[in-house]
């Protein structure tokens, strides 16, 4: 189903979404973010109701040259649909890395022409691509035609304010045969700042008839509708909103939020299961960003050399029971302020 004017009704951010062959059973998916959207995280976003989720960023050319880390990051979290994110800059070997993730159980690939980082735009990945639109359908072509699988693209509106060419590459991606598109509202030189121009998205609903999903600064339901009634999209992406809150992205869809007694309870399961997936010694300086995000927004009070002592702990138990403290306390205070 593809929604072309959401002016005069909200999305049903809870309804089912076909993606091709695939169904996916909501219409908020989380962002693919490379270093956090890892399988633990993930496991988190999707058991808390997320309708779709994306692995982090796989490398085409390390994926074939069987690299330890691409095949971490190709790994399904134990549930369907799994749906892998490539990033290159050659067609041959997004076709071999799509036939790989295919082979390994991807039920969506997804092509990445949307990060902005200066080691993939240096090597003229992600939304470098953007700027040699021959070249990224020559890498979109190869994809579709290597997997039977939907094939899928990620972007943004363009390099640069000069140049935004998103509505013309997405209609040639769907006459390539992707089926489904998404857009973060902003150009590459934009990187993260500024804010998202939503408007500008229904340029490129305006030229594609396969779903359309909307990305940048959704933060709350009223986002979520504002960002859907804007660009006329059928789906939202959430990706930083999500950190340090991995069930977000299901609340939006409309699965409850957890109490705030619970909190505690998921971040130490959070901090637990990075430790049992990447082994204690790799998973602390994993865990540090998060644990740093779970007390940005749960405990902002808490002076900073707690902070340090609980991120920087080598000890499990020690930084279990810190950040139990620490965030039962930081709700409590923000709980008393709300009453007063």
């Amino acid at each position: 189903m593809c929604l072309k004017d959401n002016q005069l009704h909200p999305v049903n951010l809870a309804a089912p979404l076909q993606i091709g062959n695939v169904s996916v059973r909501n219409r908020v998916v989380l962002a693919p973010m490379s270093g956090v959207t890892d399988m633990p995280f993930r496991q988190l976003a999707w058991r808390h109701g997320a309708g779709l989720v994306v692995t982090e960023m796989v490398a085409s050319r390390e994926l074939v040259n069987n690299t330890a880390e691409s095949w971490s990051r190709l790994r399904d979290a134990g549930f369907k649909p799994h749906m892998v994110q490539l990033a290159g800059r050659e067609a041959h070997w997004m076709a071999q890395a799509a036939k790989i993730a295919a082979d390994s159980g991807a039920d969506i690939i997804d092509i990445n022409m949307g990060c902005p980082a200066k080691k993939v735009i240096g090597g003229y990945s992600g939304s470098a691509l953007m700027r040699d639109p021959d070249h990224a359908l020559s890498l979109i072509e190869a994809t579709v035609k290597a997997v039977d699988v939907p094939v899928t693209l990620k972007m943004r509106l363009g390099w640069d304010d000069n140049s935004i060419n998103a509505p013309e590459i997405a209609k040639r991606a769907e006459a390539a045969g992707v089926k489904l598109i998404t857009i973060h509202g902003r150009t590459r030189m934009q990187f993260y700042e500024g804010k998202a121009n939503w408007d500008a998205i229904r340029d490129v609903r305006n030229a594609i008839s396969v779903p359309l999903i909307a990305n940048g600064d959704v933060d709350t339901k009223a986002d979520a509708q504002e960002i859907l009634r804007r660009s006329g999209a059928d789906v939202v992406m959430i990706g930083r909103g999500c950190q340090g809150r991995p069930w977000h992205a299901g609340v939006l869809a409309g699965a409850p939020a957890p109490s705030p007694g619970k909190i505690p309870d998921i971040a130490v399961e959070h901090y637990e299961m990075m430790l049992d997936f990447y082994g204690e010694a790799t998973a602390i300086r994993h865990a540090r960003k998060h644990l740093g995000w779970y007390l940005e927004r749960f405990a902002p009070v808490l002076p900073v050399s707690q902070k340090a002592a609980i991120m920087t702990s080598h000890i499990r138990a020690e930084v279990v029971s810190r950040l139990r403290d620490a965030l039962a306390a930081g709700l409590e205070i923000s709980k008393s302020r709300e009453a007063a």
